[in-house]
């Protein structure tokens, strides 16, 4: 090789190098960055992934045309599991394996992110802002794992404050889902009693995505608790609360927010009148918050909702983390990112750091009324 030829080859590489370092890191590349999400888009809970999905989605489309991320658009892999975790697992083995995935996001449930946490931590691949307040994902800080959104423990306290202190309530039973989110749930709401002096006043299980809730009311009524905190999806709860109601069986029925409000209303009609539910984004009306404003802009469409919101929200904190771990990224730098971000959205602030995976500890209250979900600070 004769000296100009091994120069002109040395100027190749240089030039080459960036593309050849992107294309090094799985699921990057010169022009592209493609991360998966696992999560439920049909069955009884399919409201909450396609909400996540169509919040995420229309933050990226939005990033993506205006250039995308240090010139790489952002390309959301998305697939159905049902909310069965056996299908979890199966599309998540395909993601990380076949498509090669930059990190794994926006997964809906605790069973479900049993089931994908493994097989993300033994490929060291991101798992990022499921739809979940589930602790195991939260303590101890993994490696990888970060959350958005305020803990089970956080939602169950402050609906446990309300119905003890505003209503005076004392004899508190759980209707709850037979599997690892229901006793994630359960742990959270026995926690909140203990403190006040009370216990679990009555139980009943039902299965996962299961509509048959009627032997678990019956069961319920026979005890005749003052309120039911229900564990479940949107479709099982509007069930429960129907067949409660054609059985004299009168009660509160209170929620944390996995229940997938905008489906929950849809699903109950006016029965669901009086419902308390709390949420761990703001309410997708409150065009108060610059965040908001800028969700209901991308979204183009009237069809707004919490869970669409917390995959906006997801999105966007997604963007800058990546943004900030510079124009050729691994994932080691783009996770170094994440531990020191502290950003306020628009009205909503997100804060991480080395010992801290969880971005938000706020919890919103509301009050079903009228098909709308009103927030509201006690309840009466």
């Amino acid at each position: 090789m004769t000296p100009r030829q091994l120069l002109r080859g040395l100027i190749l590489i240089c030039l080459l190098a960036p593309g050849l370092s992107a294309a090094a890191e799985p699921g990057l590349s010169a022009d592209e960055i493609r991360i998966g999400m696992v999560n439920a888009q049909s069955g009884p809970a399919a409201a909450l992934g396609l909400g996540m999905l169509n919040g995420a989605q229309a933050y990226f489309k939005r990033v993506n045309a205006e250039g995308g991320v240090h010139g790489r658009r952002i390309s959301l892999l998305s697939l159905d599991d049902g909310y069965e975790p056996s299908r979890t697992a199966a599309h998540t083995r395909s993601l990380l394996k076949t498509q090669q995935v930059f990190a794994l996001f926006g997964y809906v449930g605790t069973p479900t992110s049993r089931a994908a946490l493994p097989l993300a931590l033994r490929a060291q691949v991101p798992y990022l802002f499921p739809f979940t307040g589930a602790e195991f994902l939260r303590t101890p800080p993994k490696p990888g794992v970060f959350n958005i959104r305020a803990s089970y423990i956080e939602e169950t306290e402050q609906l446990v404050e309300r119905v003890t202190k505003d209503l005076k309530l004392s004899k508190i039973a759980i209707l709850m889902q037979d599997d690892s989110f229901g006793e994630s749930v359960k742990g959270g709401l026995n926690g909140a009693l203990l403190k006040r002096g009370l216990e679990i006043y009555a139980q009943a299980r039902i299965q996962r995505n299961s509509l048959a809730v009627e032997a678990a009311i019956k069961s319920l009524q026979l005890s005749q608790p003052e309120a039911v905190f229900f564990v479940g999806t949107y479709r099982q709860l509007a069930v429960a609360i129907k067949q409660a109601k054609a059985t004299g069986f009168n009660t509160r029925f209170i929620s944390v927010s996995f229940i997938g409000t905008a489906g929950f209303i849809r699903e109950v009609g006016s029965d669901g009148d009086g419902v308390y539910i709390t949420q761990v984004v703001p309410s997708p009306e409150d065009t108060s918050r610059a965040l908001v404003q800028a969700y209901q802009a991308d979204m183009q469409a009237s069809d707004f909702d919490h869970a669409s919101l917390e995959g906006y929200i997801g999105a966007a904190v997604f963007t800058q983390a990546l943004r900030k771990a510079g124009a050729q990224p691994t994932r080691e730098t783009f996770l170094d990112a994440l531990e020191h971000l502290n950003t306020d959205l628009g009205g909503f602030k997100v804060a991480f750091s080395r010992s801290q995976h969880q971005g938000s500890s706020a919890v919103f209250l509301t009050r079903i009324e009228n098909g709308q979900a009103i927030p509201v600070s006690t309840m009466r």
